[in-house]
């Protein structure tokens, strides 16, 4: 029966007319019902990245430490010793926004699933959250369900959550943003690929049941939201963190058996995207036999079957003989297993259900020839920069400090990640709330420094230099701990690229992205682009979230913020020329949200993280901070919160420009406690490295004096950062 083409048909499978006019000349006719869900899955933004792709080919992606970049489920990085770093970060933000506690928790499992893929044990998660207005209906509601399903699926998984971000803006009113980083270690000669291999070898089925949760999670994943999108509710998948786990032990286990050609997780668009991108890969065929896949419910159409996004399950392509090994094991774990298809050298899929053929595809057009958009892309307007006239308003630093460490951005997560297990593992060195987290490598003395970072109000301000920033930040923030940078993946969140506007916004933050990993030698392995994050029109905050990766080759040589000793001299790294553009300080204490971020000098930016680097080395650093949200005196507050050692801060500067010293937010500083007795040396250094290296205080006491200002207490700085969130979710909703 031929199928009746109509645009609330074509609407509802996201495609165009002209999308559809594509689908019958590559298949030279039209298709049934099945096969437009497949291609309406395959070519949805969320899986064929229609809009990005072009773009996202000018980020460098090699350096002679990368093993795998983009193009596979997660990257790969050599860490020596025979051991790679397995790592990615993936958007769940439509289903968070819908259903947090399972948009969240499912996210999670999401991300656990690429990384374990590739063969590697998961050993940390980071989460990166932006929440609206916390006055906005439903926000405490959604931070609660996204951290109680964050927690409530890593925790059960026993993978710890151990770094992250938490912001507040109201442009995330309607669309709230979860990206969740995962990070694995394998052995670099059992690094696992999705490309399936071997004519006649059997696809294979592992997991969970299939059910219709999910159904179109693709598609709804690449539209923007309407004031109707609770109605979505039931294309968010439901998790099992328990069924995750033997999952996880079970793939493992049949990669240590070599049982396993290729595997692949069932993500967005699941059995359909899985079978397509191996066969893809591999340059092959499959053939599908429906009946028998897994099901927990009755009656499920091929269609349903194909496009649900039932979680926990993944694709393997056995080796032939070895299938009675593989179903061992897999039942040993208690999982579903099954021989659902075989690899053919047709180069096409052809699926069959109830003894019908229900779809013949050829997989490379349906795969890798859906649409590529170079979308048209506005003029960005340069952002003024602000007149430091403007600004010299009388300000009272100790109130402005306090008044900023308690803000809904700088305030303390502690009630967050107190909710995760983080030392589950009993390899986490570096918990939560002390800056980039750090996670031994089981059994040796490595460790990797892991960071996420992303300051979204300077990429609406300029998102050229906004996602410059987001990269140079992650890049200190694993310097801070005495760690070397490897590597990035990224999760590029944006709204309705259709828009110029938008368009625009997300080309030049890849640009900025790209020169920022040049010029660091700090490469993309991986990511994601999560697209049409808006609601009526109103996109979020352009977003392009960065995840960092670091080595510390010896766990010994880990530098602590919260080392810090009374006598110990502070130091500052860098050219502080009181920057308040778009800084919180503008935003939180004078409520104005304009400016020109600041400038990023990414060769000072090297060479002040190498001059740090190199005195780490020596000896001489005990505790190090980098600057960014606040300034030198948030930086300087944080450093005594987690040493617990007051300090006595200078104010070298005139009154006028007190707000600018104490509060600019200037790019490629840190701030060091030394010595005493080894601050002359390490002035010294600086003098040859051609760094500028000032003393700007001394750590003492059990208060922060600013200048001349009276002193706040630590109980008072710490009262500011620690009570704001429990008190705001304590509140009735």
């Amino acid at each position: 029966m031929s199928l009746e083409i109509t645009d609330e048909l074509l609407a509802h499978h996201k495609l165009t007319r002209e999308e559809y006019a594509e689908i019958e000349r590559i298949l030279g006719r039209p298709p049934n019902l099945v096969e437009l869900g497949i291609f309406s899955v395959m070519w949805s933004e969320h899986c064929s990245y229609k809009s990005s792709k072009i773009h996202l080919k000018k980020l460098p992606t090699q350096a002679p430490w990368v093993v795998c970049g983009p193009g596979e489920n997660a990257g790969v990085v050599d860490i020596g010793d025979g051991l790679v770093a397995v790592f990615k970060m993936e958007s769940h933000n439509h289903p968070s926004f819908i259903e947090p506690y399972q948009g969240a928790a499912t996210g999670v499992g999401g991300i656990l699933r690429d990384v374990f893929t590739m063969g590697a044990r998961p050993v940390a998660l980071l989460d990166a959250l932006r929440f609206g207005d916390p006055k906005a209906p439903r926000m405490r509601h959604l931070v609660s369900g996204v951290v109680a399903g964050i927690g409530g699926y890593g925790n059960c998984v026993g993978v710890p959550t151990i770094g992250g971000e938490c912001t507040f803006h109201r442009a995330y009113d309607g669309n709230i943003l979860v990206n969740v980083m995962c990070v694995g270690i394998a052995r670099a000669d059992r690094v696992f690929y999705a490309r399936a291999a071997g004519i006649g070898n059997p696809v294979v089925y592992i997991g969970a049941k299939t059910g219709r949760d999910g159904i179109h999670g693709a598609t709804m994943a690449s539209a923007e939201f309407t004031a109707e999108s609770q109605s979505l509710r039931p294309t968010v998948q439901v998790g099992d963190p328990f069924t995750e786990k033997l999952l996880i032990e079970a793939c493992l286990e049949l990669m240590e058996q070599d049982c396993i050609v290729a595997i692949q997780d069932m993500g967005a668009a699941g059995l359909t995207s899985s079978s397509f991108e191996m066969a893809a890969r591999g340059g092959t065929g499959i053939e599908l036999d429906l009946d028998a896949v897994p099901l927990r419910e009755e009656g499920m159409s091929a269609y349903e079957i194909l496009l649900s996004e039932s979680q926990e399950r993944m694709l393997f392509v056995a080796r032939a003989g070895r299938e009675q090994e593989a179903f061992r094991i897999c039942r040993k774990w208690g999982l579903d297993v099954a021989i659902i298809g075989r690899v053919t050298d047709t180069g096409r899929m052809v699926i069959r259900h109830k003894g019908q053929v229900v779809a013949d595809l050829p997989v490379a057009p349906v795969s890798g020839a859906s649409p590529v958009y170079d979308r048209p892309a506005a003029p960005l307007p340069k952002p003024v920069p602000i007149v430091p006239e403007s600004i010299r308003a009388a300000v009272d630093p100790p109130k402005a400090l306090l008044q900023l460490l308690s803000c809904p951005d700088l305030a303390s997560k502690r009630w967050i990640w107190e909710q995760y297990d983080w030392g589950v593992g009993a390899d986490t060195i570096l918990p939560p709330g002390l800056g980039a987290a750090v996670v031994r490598v089981h059994g040796t003395s490595k460790a990797l420094a892991l960071t996420t970072d992303c300051t979204p109000r300077y990429c609406a301000a300029d998102p050229f230099v906004g996602a410059m920033q987001a990269v140079a930040e992650a890049w200190r923030n694993i310097v801070t701990v005495g760690a070397r940078p490897l590597a990035i993946t990224n999760c590029l969140n944006f709204g309705n690229p259709e828009r110029p506007v938008i368009m625009a916004q997300l080309k030049a933050a890849i640009e900025g992205m790209a020169e920022a990993c040049r010029a660091l030698d700090f490469p993309v392995v991986s990511g994601n682009v999560s697209l049409y994050n808006e609601t009526d029109g109103r996109a979020i905050l352009p977003t392009p979230q960065i995840g960092g990766l670091g080595l510390l080759e010896d766990v010994n040589g880990l530098v602590r913020p919260d080392r810090a000793r009374a006598g110990d001299q502070l130091v500052l790294i860098g050219e502080s020329r009181g920057w308040l553009g778009a800084s919180l300080f503008l935003r939180e204490i004078l409520g104005r949200e304009e400016g020109a971020p600041p400038p990023v000098d990414l060769a000072l930016e090297r060479g002040n993280g190498a001059f740090v680097q190199a005195q780490m080395r020596a000896g001489r650093i005990r505790a190090c901070q980098d600057l960014s949200d606040g300034g030198l005196a948030v930086a300087t507050a944080e450093l005594c919160l987690a040493s617990d050692v007051g300090a006595r801060l200078e104010i070298p500067v005139s009154p006028a420009e007190e707000a600018g010293w104490l509060f600019g937010e200037d790019q490629g500083r840190y701030l060091l406690a030394v010595d005493a007795d080894l601050v002359g040396a390490l002035l010294a250094d600086a003098a040859k490295w051609g760094a500028l290296a000032r003393p700007v205080g001394t750590m003492g006491g059990d208060a922060l004096i600013l200048g001349s200002y009276p002193p706040i207490s630590l109980a008072e700085l710490r009262r500011a950062r620690e009570a704001w969130l429990p008190s705001w979710m304590g509140e009735a909703a």
